[in-house]
């Protein structure tokens, strides 16, 4: 008996000639199916001078709280912040991208900067293009900024290039939890002009607090990054969810030590 695994289940090489290791590659081309290492909501909120977003310090390994430090948002040049969620590699690859492309317009030096509205193009055409490879980048981003007319600009695109802008986004399960709270203050395009910075930070915190509640992927020290209408860029980190009762986990079925 041979009782060496790696022989296992090949066929006899004194009976059907030496094994071909290239059989184990004779398959077709695969990309990512599920990405590893994830990370959960980014989400964000126009108000008049601005506009501000939110994302923990979470990266997850499946279902493991594997990195506690991990940064998710991104200044990109002078005056622009991008968000990810999803895939931590290929934001890390993306970020390069950014980085390249950041070095390779500064060597003009025609006094030009790029904007959050180009690097929102950048990012829409390279996500497409791998969409339309059938290897797409497994991540959801945010772009925040302002428009050359000094407004403030936010956008959506995600692994399937789809585009969009609003005054309150959110990704991963923010989308469900969070964009609602957010649309009670700010609901229609305009709206965002009667709402201050207080006003929004307030919204903000409340909605991290909400995600740390119901959403497993998610943790209690989250970063907060604040683009003005003037070009500043302010990122605030390890800020902690406060005020937090988790009393209402007495009500649900199955939580702790409960008699059915």
């Amino acid at each position: 008996m041979d009782h060496m695994p790696e022989n296992w289940g090949r066929p006899r090489s004194d009976v059907y000639g030496v094994y071909n290791p290239a059989i184990h590659n004779a398959g077709p081309t695969t990309h990512t199916q599920q990405p590893s290492i994830t990370g959960t909501s980014v989400i964000a909120i126009k108000y008049n001078k601005g506009v501000m977003l939110a994302a923990d310090n979470l990266a997850s390994y499946g279902s493991l709280a594997r990195f506690t430090d991990q940064e998710r948002l991104i200044k990109v040049g002078k005056e622009t912040v991008v968000g990810f969620s999803g895939d931590v590699s290929d934001m890390q690859y993306l970020e390069l991208l950014l980085e390249r492309l950041i070095i390779e317009d500064n060597y003009d030096q025609d006094g030009h900067n790029l904007r959050a509205p180009h690097i929102y193009e950048y990012l829409s055409r390279v996500m497409y293009n791998r969409r339309s490879k059938i290897d797409p980048l497994w991540n959801a981003i945010l772009v925040a900024g302002k428009k050359d007319d000094g407004s403030p600009f936010l956008a959506y695109v995600d692994l399937l290039g789809v585009t969009y802008s609003a005054p309150t986004i959110a990704t991963g399960f923010g989308a469900y939890l969070a964009v609602p709270l957010l649309r009670k203050i700010a609901s229609d395009d305009g709206d965002e002009k009667m709402i201050t910075e207080q006003q929004a930070r307030a919204a903000l915190d409340e909605c991290m607090k909400v995600l740390f509640y119901r959403d497993a992927r998610s943790l209690d020290k989250y970063s907060v990054a604040t683009v003005t209408t003037d070009g500043e860029v302010t990122i605030e980190q390890n800020v902690r969810c406060k005020d937090m009762s988790w009393r209402f986990a007495d009500h649900i079925r199955g939580y702790g030590t409960q008699t059915m």
